[in-house]
């Protein structure tokens, strides 16, 4: 089965959703988060739309460079959740 075809995990699109709130709330671009934390662009892309999951120390790199605590998101996350 190819990996676009399999179903997205809903944790990781409620997190692209934050993220990407958060993001532009921040006016900071994919790129310039990506660099800041040490990641690449296509990977904060992959994140926002739910296609990969970050690691812990990725949550607290991008929260650091967002102005937003690693526990926000992750709360902003269960509330995007669906019912």
């Amino acid at each position: 089965m190819a990996a676009n075809s399999q179903k997205r995990n809903p944790v990781a699109i409620a997190f692209g959703d934050v993220l990407r709130a958060a993001r532009a709330q921040a006016g900071i671009s994919q790129e310039a988060l990506g660099l800041a934390c040490g990641i690449d662009r296509t990977y904060v892309s992959l994140l926002e739309r739910g296609e990969r999951q970050p690691t812990l120390s990725t949550i607290f790199a991008l929260s650091r460079q967002l102005g937003v605590a690693a526990d926000v998101l992750v709360a902003r996350t269960g509330k995007a959740l669906p019912k």
